[in-house]
């Protein structure tokens, strides 16, 4: 049954959208290939060794000799093939120790020429993203999603706040631990466009499993669209609702940690929320994006994420679907 269990989860693992087995970038098809050659290497040495401890047995069953007669020949070839084993074991580690080297000379080369550089920070429980640009009003700050052209190396800074996280998209890179005052680089690139899911890979605290992340791979146009929406302050709301949740929004205690450009909303500990409504999740990957759940987040997020930083706000019915109709406007 263990047995059983354990095939289930391993093939589980071999396809979809967070798989390392299902490589979509140069730096994860590196990856993915030492890993099936080091598979197939030990399985190959295992099934060996497993048939060389089974020969003498069934060669001794059917010879029935005297045990104690000694035989000077079986003596000789048995030192003969440990020797062998010995000689073809160094051979092999030698080999895997080239190859390591080599792939991890590929993996520096694939970010050597990336024009984008995105600065990632960890904090319990979600990832703060920013855009770095040599010119200042060209600096984006988003959080938990983060959007790249396809086919193009792209450089990661990555760091944290508190703990130890470790960044990890498995179908496009190796993981790589975010330490608190310490930068770490990890390059990554899509091959295509699409989207790919990443996971803290550093138990970090109680909701570590929930400080999932989203690569958005799209082509440059596109990506170049999204950038220029996202460097523009938050839309006005529209509707009367939807003004009413804006001014509750800056009166209320949301304010001292969210910023949303355009307003007075300057906080800087917890997700800009500038256009939080853009993103396809939540509260890092918990939920996702809907009126529904922007309420159910922001009435008990104590109770969907117990441990989260956001405390719960006093709010009525009114004063709740107004924010949310505030937030669902911001795109």
């Amino acid at each position: 049954m263990a047995s059983a269990m354990a095939c289930v989860l391993f093939l589980q693992g071999c396809a979809g959208w967070q798989s390392a087995l299902d490589p979509k970038g140069p730096a994860a098809s590196e990856l993915a290939w030492l890993i099936w050659f080091f598979t197939g290497l030990c399985a190959a040495v295992w099934v060996l060794v497993m048939i060389a401890l089974a020969a003498p047995l069934v060669l001794r069953s059917r010879q029935r000799t005297e045990p104690l007669v000694l035989d000077a020949g079986a003596d000789d070839r048995k030192f003969r093939v440990v020797v062998a084993a010995l000689g073809v074991t160094a051979l092999i580690l030698i080999g895997l120790t080239l190859l390591s080297f080599f792939a991890n000379r590929t993996l520096a080369a694939i970010g050597s020429d990336a024009a984008l550089t995105i600065r990632v920070t960890g904090h319990q429980w979600w990832w703060e993203v920013r855009y770095e640009n040599a010119q200042p009003n060209r600096i984006l700050t988003t959080a938990n999603e983060i959007h790249i052209p396809a086919g193009e190396p792209v450089r990661l800074i990555v760091t944290s706040t508190d703990v130890i996280h470790s960044f990890w998209i498995p179908s496009l890179a190796g993981k790589l631990d975010l330490i608190p005052g310490h930068m770490n680089v990890l390059d990554i690139e899509a091959n295509k466009p699409g989207i790919y899911r990443g996971q803290c890979a550093e138990f970090c605290g109680a909701q570590h499993a929930n400080m999932g992340t989203f690569i958005v791979a799209e082509p440059r146009p596109k990506f170049d669209a999204w950038l220029n929406e996202q460097l523009q302050p938050a839309a006005a709301p529209t509707s009367g609702e939807a003004k009413a949740g804006g001014d509750l929004f800056v009166k209320r205690p949301c304010v001292m940690c969210h910023r949303i450009g355009g307003t007075r909303a300057g906080g800087t500990v917890a997700p800009d929320l500038t256009h939080i409504a853009s993103r396809q999740t939540l509260a890092a990957g918990t939920l996702t994006m809907s009126r529904g759940n922007l309420a159910a987040w922001i009435a008990d997020p104590q109770g969907i994420k117990p441990g989260a930083h956001m405390p719960v706000v006093s709010l009525n019915g009114d004063e709740l679907n107004a924010i949310v109709a505030y937030l669902e406007g911001l795109r």
